[in-house]
């Protein structure tokens, strides 16, 4: 299948076509009628093909193979951008218009699960445009850490089980850029082509910076061993 996130201002929807032909397997109306930008994430939690995603003022689970809705959750804003993470344990979701938020999210429910499912929230060192990461040890099947940045440049560490913040640091001055892992090492790429190299933990370790010398908006990618980065002008 090919899944197709139609969240806009007009009629939303989620699509799946068949890969081979075009045809429509199964289409879905979504809740509101509000523009988003979430590529969907599809995991397997709870016993279920999970395809988890945020817009149109809800984050919601839906079976991929038929569009049936597992569980939803309302609000807690309009737009979203950056896509959601599993740890193992919980989904974290981060939102920036027109209020900012960030949420653990159990994903084991049923039906509307906004007054249950919701393990920790909170609205300081969100960011709107760049997808957070989980990194760290394993433990007991879950990423220990939840990392992110904010368009503005401020960084942040969690513990992914309860929300406790860790650390926050201003690492530069603006990000579009989702942050990847490599080699248990998460790279913030910002606009202005600096990466910094932290060292997920509960205190706030840089490894090292690279500077390309030039503004890169893209996430990078990786690929057999190798990083790669799309900038301005290369």
């Amino acid at each position: 299948l090919v899944i197709v996130n139609g969240d806009h201002d007009g009629d939303g929807y989620l699509v799946a076509l068949d890969k081979t032909t075009g045809k429509t397997v199964w289409k879905r109306p979504r809740v509101h009628n509000t523009r988003s930008y979430c590529a969907p994430i599809i995991r397997e939690i709870d016993g279920r093909t999970q395809m988890v995603l945020s817009g149109t003022k809800c984050v919601a689970s839906y079976d991929p193979n038929n569009g049936r809705r597992h569980w939803i959750i309302d609000g807690p804003t309009e737009q979203y951008v950056a896509s959601l993470v599993y740890n193992g344990e919980l989904l974290f979701l981060t939102a920036g218009y027109p209020e900012f938020h960030i949420m653990g999210i159990r994903p084991d429910g049923h039906g509307n699960v906004t007054d249950t499912h919701v393990v920790w929230h909170t609205t300081k060192g969100c960011s709107y445009v760049p997808s957070p990461i989980v990194g760290g040890p394993m433990v007991d099947g879950k990423r220990k850490y939840f990392l992110i940045v904010s368009d503005l440049g401020i960084a942040s560490c969690f513990e992914a089980s309860t929300g406790e913040r860790h650390w926050t640091r201003r690492i530069g001055p603006h990000y579009s850029a989702s942050l990847i892992e490599a080699d248990g090492l998460v790279h913030f790429l910002s606009d202005e082509g600096v990466t910094t190299i932290v060292e997920p933990g509960k205190e706030f370790k840089v490894i090292g910076k690279n500077k390309l010398g030039e503004d890169c908006y893209a996430s990078p990618a990786i690929s057999r061993g190798h990083i790669y980065l799309r900038a301005e002008n290369h």
